[in-house]
């Protein structure tokens, strides 16, 4: 049997949460043709956040990958819910983050890679994606990392 990224998720101890509903006037994801793309996912677990604050401040770099990797379970969530099942999903295309920090912070691609590193581990080869990664001054409700994505589907 080969793998798929569900048995992937498993094997990491990962059960997808419910996914967030918006919170101001904007769709959680849509589709155009075979591109789904998904808003940008706060380190939400449990429905709360993992963690408030700024990297280089208060939050440290390993929180920022946790948070980061979050993002992405959450948008793993988002996608299963938008295509009801990841094995349609034929490439993760982009990642974008959203890294809050003070200003003097530069390790925003080692924060980010918390995301990227489990796109990779879940869907294997199609997981290389293209990527962005900004330090901004703050995020909704204090979150230190918000990650979005384009999925190519079958």
């Amino acid at each position: 049997m080969s793998e798929t990224p569900s048995s992937r998720l498993a094997a990491l101890g990962i059960v997808l949460p419910t996914p967030a509903t918006p919170v101001a006037n904007y769709v959680s994801w849509t589709r155009s043709g075979s591109l789904i793309v998904i808003s940008g996912q706060l380190p939400l677990k449990d429905g709360k956040l993992l963690a408030t604050g700024k990297l280089g401040g208060e939050v440290s770099i390993e929180t920022g990958v946790e948070a980061a990797k979050f993002c992405f379970i959450n948008l793993a969530a988002q996608l299963q819910s938008a295509v009801g099942d990841l094995t349609k999903v034929t490439k993760v295309v982009r990642l974008g983050g959203f890294i809050s920090c003070t200003p003097d912070f530069t390790a925003h691609a080692a924060v980010m890679n918390g995301a990227s590193d489990l796109a990779v581990a879940v869907f294997g080869d199609i997981g290389r994606h293209a990527r962005s990664t900004v330090g901004v001054p703050s995020l909704p409700l204090d979150a230190p990392v918000e990650v979005e994505g384009m999925f190519e589907i079958a």
